[in-house]
């Protein structure tokens, strides 16, 4: 059975609730399809009036920041046994590697990691632990853990609810079709604000490269 087929025989209550869990689960460290859940619901309550998008938005907002916080206080806690820990239950998303590219994350953009890390998936997962592990400031951590959960699970259940309200015609005419069409156009949205986050990260990488070359420069002069 598909996600989509799942979720349409279960009640709403149970819908908000499991959005909320997954993504927080997730948010908290568990590697698990938060962004599947929300994008099928999402697009679910598009089809069924009996879903309201903004108490699913507002439940998934909730599980981000809530698992977030919860994972930033256990890594605060745990220290760096606990990643050692994650990468033999989860070696496969807890790897050396992994865990070696989000501290580079970390380092270069600091809190800006925390925000544009919602809309990526290893980001995602490690945020909160990480930023624990590295003790950040808890207040910075969560105005960037706040906006990130909003701007993302808000805006993720916003886009793919109308774009599934306007393809609602042709689900009814042509459903397979339909459905593949209002997927596609709402992952495209979402491929569009990653990249936005990229970019944005990227040139704060140059700004950070130009102002670390300027001392050299200096010296070469002199």
């Amino acid at each position: 059975m598909h996600v989509q087929e799942w979720l349409e025989a279960v009640p709403p209550v149970a819908i908000y609730a499991l959005v909320g869990l997954v993504i927080g689960l997730e948010s908290l460290g568990i590697p698990l399809p938060g962004e599947i859940i929300l994008v099928s619901s999402a697009l679910l309550a598009s089809q069924h009036g009996d879903i309201n998008p903004v108490i699913l938005g507002t439940c998934a907002v909730a599980g981000a920041v809530i698992g977030d916080s919860i994972g930033y206080a256990i890594g605060r806690k745990g220290g760096r046994p606990m990643l050692a820990w994650l990468g033999k239950k989860f070696p496969r998303h807890f790897s050396e590697g992994h865990i070696a590219t989000a501290e580079r994350s970390f380092e270069k953009w600091g809190v800006w990691a925390v925000f544009f890390g919602r809309f990526i998936a290893l980001l995602r997962i490690f945020a909160g632990p990480l930023a624990g592990v590295l003790h950040m400031p808890y207040w910075k951590f969560f105005v960037a853990n706040l906006f990130g959960g909003i701007v993302w699970a808000g805006g993720t259940t916003a886009v793919i609810y109308y774009v599934g309200v306007v393809a609602e015609s042709w689900l009814k005419r042509f459903s397979w079709l339909g459905l593949v069409a209002a997927v596609l156009i709402g992952l495209t949205s979402m491929m569009v604000l990653k990249r936005k986050a990229k970019k944005a990260a990227e040139q704060a990488d140059q700004t950070q490269a130009g102002t670390e070359a300027e001392p050299v420069t200096v010296a070469a002069a002199e």
